[in-house]
């Protein structure tokens, strides 16, 4: 039985007291009206119309029923109207990295609101966010890619506790600001019989992928580091604890750094930087390309940078990045 049809005859034939009124009422024929009502009459165990008169009237169990069935005519009513709002509204979920700032990402939902898009942002790592651009789940999404190839940079700095001492920290620590090299992380030679373990550095989720991975790698074979120096975390909440506790060492940008108060510099070797693009589903209906106003708000969410601001373009490669890329 179609419950709303039937409801609609229902509601039809009190309203108008007649069944042939109510069928006009609704553009269906009169006996499929009559039928209706004796299908829901059955459905109740009772009757809902006195038909021994010669007009039509609601029986006491037809009284009773009617505005819980306007309500549920009603609610139906409301429902299909959201339905038909959404379908005008384009909705699309954003595949981004996680602790992005959340103004920034506010600005961007706005944004998108104003142009009649309905923006979801979704936290996912890497691999989700590229997976998701893949199956059709995102409609956009930022994705990680080397530096000199993206269109945004997030520059990486090393963070230390704020009270370490002098030799549990990088020397650009407590000095003025300038690039840390990795080749600072080399044990120092000292005359106590027992120098202490040089700190691990860890690095947080969003550099799990293979190609940062490897390049890190690399490029710490190339500075003289032994292996297992840097070693991955299993969040960033973990990694900046052990950081701030003056046990560790943590890869990570500087907004993140100093919104928890550790120290930070930055890192030399830009081939190691976060590089990002904002990529869309291709295959998706009503997808055509990434808008010009959403990547450059999405990537202020992760503190990047345009690559004409500083960072090395695809044509502009620094010699470090040159050899990250060659391998």
């Amino acid at each position: 039985m179609d419950l709303l049809a039937h409801l609609d005859a229902y509601v039809a034939t009190a309203d108008e007291a007649s069944f042939s009124r109510a069928a006009d009422r609704l553009g269906i024929a009169q006996p499929l009206l009559s039928r209706r009502i004796k299908t829901l009459e059955e459905h109740f165990g009772g009757l809902l119309f006195d038909r021994s008169r010669r007009q039509t009237t609601t029986t006491e169990l037809g009284v009773l029923l009617l505005p819980y069935a306007r309500d549920v005519l009603d609610r139906a009513q409301r429902l299909r109207q959201v339905a038909a709002a959404a379908g005008r509204t384009r909705m699309r979920a954003v595949g981004v990295p996680a602790h992005c700032a959340p103004a920034a990402l506010a600005r961007a939902i706005r944004a998108g609101a104003e142009r009649g898009i309905t923006l979801g942002m979704r936290e996912l790592p890497p691999r989700e966010r590229v997976s998701g651009l893949a199956d059709g789940s995102l409609g956009y999404a930022l994705v990680r890619v080397p530096p000199e190839r993206g269109a945004f940079r997030v520059p990486l700095g090393l963070a230390s506790a704020p009270g370490a001492a002098d030799g549990e920290r990088l020397p650009a620590y407590g000095g003025p600001l300038r690039a840390a090299h990795l080749e600072d992380l080399r044990p120092r030679r000292r005359r106590t019989p027992e120098p202490p373990a040089p700190l691990p550095v860890l690095t947080v989720p969003e550099d799990h992928v293979p190609a940062c991975e490897d390049r890190l790698e690399r490029a710490a074979a190339r500075a003289g580091l032994p292996p297992g120096r840097f070693r991955p975390a299993g969040s960033a909440a973990t990694a900046l604890a052990e950081t701030l506790a003056g046990r560790a060492l943590l890869l990570c940008a500087e907004p993140f750094a100093r919104q928890h108060g550790a120290r930070w510099a930055p890192l030399a070797d830009r081939s190691l930087h976060r590089g990002y693009d904002v990529g869309t589903a291709a295959d998706r209906a009503g997808t055509a390309g990434v808008p010009d106003w959403l990547a450059p708000l999405l990537a202020s969410a992760v503190g990047a940078v345009a690559t004409g601001s500083g960072a090395p373009g695809p044509g502009a490669e620094d010699a470090p990045a040159r050899l990250a890329a060659r391998g």
